[in-house]
């Protein structure tokens, strides 16, 4: 027999698995798949979850009340998109309990980035402009300019992100340091291209996963969450380009 206490961390531990997934970019699919996962394991009756970008609303028949989340922020950790999804899998092999996946779910919302792992990222966001400049453009000389402009901007962008927490706003400042250090070097004959520079610049800005998962909610049916994510990557999108025009016109 399940006790209420029990049927009640259960209830718990589903609607805390889905605001973690969707605060952390998975696509509606998974986080739907992941609750009614949890909730067969935990051993709910007739469970129901309402999924969007902004809250979730979960009941079940063995309970009077429904549990609610509000969500209000999202971002990109794939990382904790991961560990979520191996601690449903850990209950639903029965290699851990219940009380130990809320703890663990707990654990994974508290995690917070470790210093070295900005700079990391910065480093990759290098690399990649480098390498998309290349593949884009078919540039090989102003390599290294997209390599440094690259990096130094996806360091503005987290900043401004872990500063100010205004969505839009670190793709914005991102976009006016490669602009306007794209157009610096061409200025002072350091590069040939300032065209190519800020292709190459803006890759790792470009909202690859938002637009992803939109295309994966609407081929699924979450005809409300699929819109809303396209959206949210057309203003992303429109927030560096609008950078990128202030630069160009009064460069």
């Amino acid at each position: 027999m399940i006790t209420k206490e029990r049927r009640i961390l259960a209830l718990r531990t589903c609607v805390l698995a889905g605001r973690l997934l969707i605060e952390n970019g998975s696509n509606m699919e998974r986080v739907n798949d992941t609750l009614d996962r949890i909730a067969k394991n935990a051993g709910l009756r007739k469970f129901q979850a309402f999924t969007t970008l902004t809250g979730i609303v979960a009941s079940s028949d063995d309970l009077p009340n429904s549990q609610v989340a509000d969500i209000r922020r999202r971002k990109n950790d794939l990382s904790k998109v991961a560990a979520v999804n191996e601690v449903s899998r850990e209950l639903a092999s029965g290699l851990i309990e219940l009380p130990e996946a809320h703890a663990q779910l707990k654990s994974i919302e508290r995690q917070t980035t470790d210093w070295w792992q900005n700079p990391l990222e910065a480093f990759a966001a290098a690399i990649l402009s480098a390498a998309l400049m290349i593949v884009f453009t078919g540039d090989v000389v102003d390599w290294w300019a997209a390599f440094i402009i690259g990096g130094l901007s996806y360091a503005v962008f987290s900043f401004v992100v872990r500063k100010f927490k205004i969505q839009y706003l670190g793709e914005f400042c991102a976009s006016l340091v490669i602009g306007g250090l794209a157009i610096l070097t061409v200025k002072l004959g350091w590069t040939q291209n300032a065209n190519s520079i800020i292709i190459g610049g803006v890759m790792p800005l470009v909202p690859g996963i938002p637009l992803t998962n939109a295309a994966r909610d609407l081929v699924s049916g979450n005809l409300i969450s699929g819109p809303t994510r396209g959206i949210e990557a057309i203003l992303t999108a429109v927030a560096i380009g609008s950078a990128i025009v202030i630069v160009m016109r009064f460069s």
